[in-house]
């Protein structure tokens, strides 16, 4: 809100200063808009690599637990619960993200049609890595 009110000010002052008084020239001059206010840069955290992948591996757990018969519910949770809390104001970090999902599931979706042992073993692997990431990234990331 502050900030809000601050560019309110902002675009205020600057039309005034762009508005020529009446004693000093009789001549309106047409006032140029604002230029919009800087995109908000978003600075990478160190733990996006990290993240990205966990985002990968919740893709690829829920498309082989999906395929395999298993519930699936918890890891799409999962993944919303992770945009949420991480991405709540930098919607590029989210479709990044989001991204990084999608890639997951579809890499999965692309070689297996059927529940294989291959299949089983990669789902387990995969949740291994995920909790080794997720652990790993709130010990050295997490406040």
């Amino acid at each position: 809100m502050k900030l809000i009110q601050r560019l309110g000010c902002l675009t205020l002052v600057a039309i005034l200063a762009a508005t020529p008084l009446a004693a000093q020239s009789t001549k309106q001059q047409p006032s140029a808009p604002p230029p919009p206010p800087p995109a908000a840069e978003e600075k990478p955290a160190p733990y996006d690599g990290h993240l990205t992948r966990l985002a990968e591996v919740l893709g690829s757990i829920q498309y082989l637990r999906a395929l395999c018969g298993a519930s699936t519910s918890e890891w799409r949770a999962s993944m919303q619960q992770l945009l949420d809390a991480d991405t709540g104001t930098e919607p590029k970090r989210r479709e990044r993200l989001t991204a990084a999902f999608n890639r997951g599931y579809r890499s999965f979706a692309a070689v297996h049609t059927s529940c294989t042992d291959a299949a089983r073993t990669a789902e387990e692997r995969y949740r291994i890595e995920g909790a080794t990431l997720a652990t790993e990234i709130a010990a050295r990331f997490g406040n």
